[in-house]
C-alpha cells in the first residue's frame, strides 16, 4: 500500500509537471494571449492544477519546511517583506508560495515581485504571472495591495539575492526603505518572512559590483551586480548563464508574527525607524534558522 501510494504521488506531480510544461511552451509560441494587467494573469484554476507539481519539488527535492504560516493574514491586504536568496533561481520563493497556498487555497490572492529580467526567460511569464508572480515596481506594489492582496516584496533584490554563499544567515536590504514607505502610506501591517538555504544551492562567490558599474549594467539592464556561481553542470556561471542546476538544499522559512507599525511607533512613523524595526527583527530570526544548520546542503 505504501509503495502505492508513493507511486501515485509521484505520477500526480509528473502529470502536475507536464501541465506546466506545456502552458509554458503554450506561451512561447504565442498561442495565449497576456491580459494588458499584469495583476490580471494571476489564475487560482492554473495554480490548483499545478500545486501537486511544486508541491513535490518543494517538498522532496528541497525537503522544504514552511513555518509560521497562521501569523498571515488570512483575508486582507498585508506586506509580507522577505530576504532574497538563490540568485534567479530563487527557490525559497517557490518554497514559499507551494506553502502559502496549500495552507490558504488558491483563491487567496496573493502577489510577487521579481525583477524585469525573470520574465525574459522562456516560459517564465507563462507560469509565474499565473502564480502571481509581477515586476517590481512601485506602481504594482500599490495596486496589488489595492486589490486586497498579499504582497510579497524582496527590498534587497539583485544586490541581496547574489550575496556571497558565507553570507546565508545576514538579511542585507542594502538600506532600501520603499518598502517601509510603502507599508505606512497604505497604514499597512508587515509580516517578515525569513529564509535560509537558498544560498547554498550554488556556491556563490560575490556581487561584482564593480565590474557592474564599469559595464553600466544599471542603466542598461537594471542590474548593480554581476555575480559569478559555481553550481552544475556548467561549473563556472556568471548571473546563472549559461544556465545552473540548483544543488537539493534543504529550505526552511518562517514567517514572524506582524507588525503594527503604527502601534510601535506612533500614529506619524518614521521610515527609517520602521527599516530598522523590520531588519532587526528579521536579523535575529534568519541568525537562529542559521543556528539550526549543522552541514552545507544538507541542512
Amino acid at each position: 500500500m505504501a509503495e502505492e501510494a508513493l507511486l501515485e504521488q509521484v505520477l500526480g506531480a509528473a502529470a502536475g509537471s507536464a501541465r506546466m510544461a506545456a502552458a509554458a511552451t503554450e506561451d512561447v509560441v504565442g498561442l495565449r494571449r497576456h491580459p494588458d494587467d499584469w495583476l490580471d494573469a494571476w489564475d487560482p484554476a492554473y495554480i490548483r492544477t499545478t500545486l501537486p507539481a511544486l508541491r513535490a519539488m518543494s517538498k522532496v527535492y528541497f525537503r522544504a519546511e514552511v513555518r509560521g504560516l497562521s501569523n498571515i493574514p488570512a483575508e486582507g491586504p498585508i506586506l509580507l517583506v522577505g530576504n532574497h536568496s538563490g540568485g534567479t533561481l530563487i527557490a525559497d520563493t517557490f518554497v514559499f508560495a507551494q506553502g502559502f497556498y496549500d495552507h490558504f487555497g488558491p483563491l487567496r490572492r496573493f502577489h510577487q515581485l521579481a525583477h524585469d529580467l525573470v520574465f525574459k526567460l522562456p516560459g517564465a511569464r507563462a507560469s509565474l504571472s499565473r502564480y502571481g508572480t509581477v515586476p517590481a515596481s512601485p506602481e504594482n506594489m500599490t495596486r496589488a495591495l489595492e486589490r486586497e492582496a498579499a504582497l510579497l516584496v524582496y527590498p534587497g533584490g539583485d544586490h541581496e539575492t547574489y550575496r556571497p554563499s558565507w553570507e546565508s544567515g545576514r538579511i542585507d536590504f542594502a538600506g532600501r526603505r520603499g518598502f517601509a514607505k510603502l507599508a505606512i502610506e497604505h497604514n499597512c501591517s508587515i509580516v517578515p518572512v525569513v529564509a535560509i538555504g537558498g544560498q547554498e544551492t550554488a556556491l556563490f562567490l560575490g556581487q561584482g559590483r564593480g565590474i557592474a558599474r564599469r559595464l553600466r549594467l544599471d542603466r542598461l539592464l537594471r542590474l548593480k551586480v554581476f555575480p559569478a556561481q559555481v553550481a552544475p553542470p556548467f561549473g563556472l556561471t556568471i548571473m546563472d548563464l549559461p544556465g545552473r542546476l540548483p544543488l537539493p538544499a534543504k529550505i526552511v522559512v518562517r514567517v514572524l508574527p506582524k507588525i503594527d507599525l503604527k502601534e510601535r511607533l506612533g500614529s506619524r512613523p518614521d521610515a527609517d525607524d520602521a527599516y530598522e524595526i523590520v531588519t532587526d527583527t528579521m536579523q535575529r530570526a534568519l541568525g537562529k534558522l542559521d543556528d539550526e544548520r549543522r552541514v552545507p546542503v544538507l541542512g
